[in-house]
């Protein structure tokens, strides 16, 4: 029987890997970010398996640590999910210590996102970088920062969850729904996301903000991760 003819619950459960103690660190790591980002754009191992032409238990077995992908097969990853193949390398940068990379971010390690497939928000005048280890948890942390006059779009755009902010400098308006807030560093705000909304920076000078994302969902559910890790602020 082929992997490809197995149910996929056969293949989505790490636990039986949790005593395996030969796997590589690294291996494991870049397992962890495929899957999350996988889960986080909401696709399941059978449809990553179509998209790369690789069997769903091969791609599981990489999910799970135990097969370390070429590079050409991260590459194919990184197409499939719409993303280039740096994230997955800053993502194996595991340092000297794996296990406080799944607690800790330090801030040269800080990996951006963006939700366009530009590879890029930089015409928005707005950058995004993930503050949370990675994809895997039912919710993440956003470090986002604005240029003078930049904003998330021209259009209000709803999604599923919840969204919790803390504006750390500048001015940031936020429009929900019928409703504008105009709020400075130091202010903080949730709302529910299905609520159409946008982001702005009416300047003249810089913003960023803080925020917590429920589901982790990469705010719209179509993100792109680039593959800029530059730390800001």
């Amino acid at each position: 029987m082929s992997d490809d003819s197995l149910g996929e619950d056969a293949f989505d459960d790490a636990g039986a890997d949790a005593g395996n103690d030969d796997r590589d660190p690294v291996a494991v790591a870049l397992g962890s970010d495929i899957k999350g980002l996988r889960k986080a754009q909401g696709l399941t191992l059978a449809e990553l398996a179509e998209r790369t032409g690789r069997s769903i238990g091969f791609l599981s077995q990489i999910e799970r640590g135990l097969k370390k992908p070429s590079v050409g097969t991260l590459q194919s990853l990184g197409d499939a999910l719409g993303l280039g193949i740096g994230w997955f390398m800053q993502g194996a940068d595991v340092g000297e210590d794996p296990e406080e990379r799944a607690v800790v971010v330090r801030g040269h390690q800080r990996r951006r996102i963006s939700y366009t497939g530009l590879s890029s928000t930089d015409y928005l005048g707005m950058q995004d970088y993930l503050l949370s280890p990675d994809l895997n948890a039912n919710h993440g942390l956003v470090l986002t920062t604005y240029a003078p006059g930049a904003s998330t779009g021209d259009d209000l755009n709803g999604h599923e969850g919840e969204e919790s902010g803390y504006v750390l400098s500048g001015t940031v308006v936020l429009e929900l729904g019928e409703r504008t807030y105009r709020l400075e560093a130091g202010d903080s705000f949730h709302f529910d996301s299905t609520i159409p909304h946008r982001y702005s920076n009416p300047g003249p000078g810089p913003a960023s903000t803080v925020m917590a994302l429920v589901p982790m969902a990469l705010r719209y559910g179509h993100a792109h991760a680039g593959s800029d890790n530059s730390s800001e602020g």
